[in-house]
């Protein structure tokens, strides 16, 4: 079984909420969801939806094809009734007019207000869809008690109720056990900074990363953080790099538009070395772009962004599961290289919901590598010592006594003073790129998916991994060979998978939320694999496996 349910309206007419309790409703019923939002960037008006996609098998990707529509006006429907299946139905109020679609009218307003409350409308309509689908009222309830505030859940159940009479019932969903979790990619990778020991986060609110700070916030007081709200993001990076070098893990974030302000500090924590985590949600540029919609056109930004030759690592997070695990993965590594970790994730991935698997803490490790005391001889501390492979000892202001832990933003010698002298400088440069060759061995290949050897070969990155694993299973299943690699590791360069595969494949695909091609340009820069077409989507919307599958053409 595989059905999706798009809800549609103007902003303002509670479409998220709704929404948010229907796909837990559904978890809650046992079933694997994928939701996928599209909503435009104003507080009222305009046409929002969203697509709760649910089965009894994992889904990773939104569907083309709709099973219902439930429309809170008129718009909703027009803008999507050719994407509705030929069994599908489409769920409105009374009081919207009659068309060629055959749509089912209910009672949802009238209800809402014999009820003393026309605010639940939207709740009567989610009793009649959970009876259609033959999901258990008990379940709805349940939900409704725990996600409502008191002086409303009660309400909204008695609408519940009454919107699970309205409507017959045509699928029975049996109840299975319910084990997994629901979360988004920014609720992923703040929790994943929370699981690695993040002490101290900072930044400004910019969609679509904001959420990052609010989740953190929200359980600061229990994990003990610190989060403040800083007045820009330029102010934001180096306030956290300030953090860092006082010894607690810290992160900063933002969009592209946020990120570029941080550039300065950047370098800052380059000549610095002091490690800092950085995370960028991708939105539709230049300037403000889309500011609720996906793109990844800043790959080549965040690996050369900053003045200056400094190293830094560059991770992209492919899923909600990847991002918690590999925020953990960036602390460690800007700790043990001094360096910053900076994160990509887009906004695709930052609001879509997904069911997983809890995730598992005991995989997770809290690698500070910080100097003892005992390290440190009795002479005067070398903040920059020379070192064969470019790490220098780290230690934290106070923490050993009588030495002083000196960091300068101009070139500077071992010891942290500012110095000019040409051969010092020299020695300088090479100290923080040689780290390099360490870390090298550090970086990940990209997962591979798919048939052994295929003759076709995807290649993407980040969150186009979720449409692109679809495409790749629907496709092995009809015996076309076919894989992709997705990146994750994208600074340093990875390039054993691709030039093991890449050589063997007749058909090379590029697949990229943006239109530039940009990990098609590292592929051309650092190996001689070339590809031979490309699949390029940058009007704001995520691919989905339907799409993919159209535009390949096999």
């Amino acid at each position: 079984m595989d059905y999706t349910i798009l809800i549609g309206g103007a902003a303002g007419q509670g479409i998220d909420t709704a929404v948010g309790l229907l796909e837990r409703m559904i978890k809650r019923h046992g079933y694997y969801v994928f939701t996928y939002k599209n909503y435009m960037s104003r507080v009222r008006g305009g046409h929002n939806f969203m697509q709760i996609r649910f089965s009894d098998m994992p889904v990773t990707s939104y569907s083309k094809e709709l099973d219902m529509i439930y429309a809170f006006n008129e718009e909703s429907v027009q803008f999507h009734e050719d994407r509705l299946k030929k069994d599908g139905v489409v769920i409105v109020d009374n009081n919207i007019a009659e068309s060629n679609l055959n749509y089912t009218h209910l009672p949802l307003v009238e209800t809402a207000k014999n009820l003393g409350n026309d605010k639940v409308s939207s709740s009567v309509g989610l009793g009649a869809i959970i009876n259609y689908f033959g999901i258990l009222l008990d379940t709805g309830i349940k939900v409704i008690k725990e996600e409502l505030a008191p002086k409303i859940s009660e309400v909204n159940k008695q609408a519940l109720e009454k919107g699970y009479e309205l409507l017959e019932r045509k699928y029975n969903m049996k109840k299975r056990e319910d084990s997994h979790i629901l979360i988004d990619g920014n609720q992923a990778l703040a929790l994943g900074a929370i699981a690695a020991g993040c002490k101290y986060y900072c930044g400004y609110p910019m969609t679509p990363s904001s959420s990052v700070m609010t989740y953190i916030a929200k359980h600061a007081n229990e994990m003990g953080i610190v989060v403040d709200q800083i007045e820009d993001e330029v102010g934001a990076l180096n306030m956290a790099l300030g953090a860092s070098y006082a010894g607690v893990r810290a992160m900063t974030g933002s969009s592209g538009g946020g990120f570029a302000l941080m550039v300065e500090a950047l370098s800052l924590a380059g000549i610095i070395e002091t490690p800092i985590v950085v995370f960028n949600a991708q939105r539709t540029g230049p300037a403000t772009g889309f500011a609720t919609r996906t793109e990844q056109a800043d790959l080549r930004f965040m690996i050369h962004a900053g003045h200056g030759e400094f190293l830094r690592m560059v991770i992209a997070l492919r899923s909600p599961e990847d991002a918690f695990y590999q925020t953990v993965r960036a602390f460690n590594l800007a700790d043990k290289y001094q360096i910053p970790v900076l994160l990509m994730t887009e906004e695709y991935l930052t609001n879509y919901n997904m069911t997983h698997e809890p995730f598992d803490f005991s995989k997770i490790t809290i690698e500070r590598h910080i100097a003892s005391g005992s390290d440190i001889p009795d002479e005067r501390y070398k903040r920059y010592k020379f070192t064969e492979n470019g790490i220098s000892p780290r230690l934290i202001p106070g923490q050993v006594k009588g030495q002083v832990v000196l960091v300068d933003s101009h070139e500077h010698n071992e010891y942290g003073n500012i110095d000019e002298d040409a051969e010092n400088r020299v020695k300088m440069v090479d100290k923080r790129a040689i780290k390099i060759e360490e870390l090298k061995e550090e970086i990940q290949e990209p997962w591979f998916i798919g048939s052994n050897n295929p003759e076709n070969l995807i290649v993407c990155w980040g969150a186009t991994y979720g449409a692109v694993k679809e495409t790749v299973d629907r496709l092995n299943e009809k015996d076309v060979s076919i894989g992709a690699l997705i990146y994750g590791d994208i600074w340093p360069f990875p390039t054993n998978k691709i030039n093991e595969l890449g050589k063997s494949a007749k058909r090379i695909i590029d697949i990229e939320h943006n239109s530039t091609a940009q990990l098609e340009s590292l592929i051309n820069e650092f190996t001689d694999i070339k590809c031979t077409d490309r699949i390029l989507k940058y009007d704001g919307r995520a691919l989905s496996g339907d799409e993919i599958i159209e535009r390949l053409c096999l």
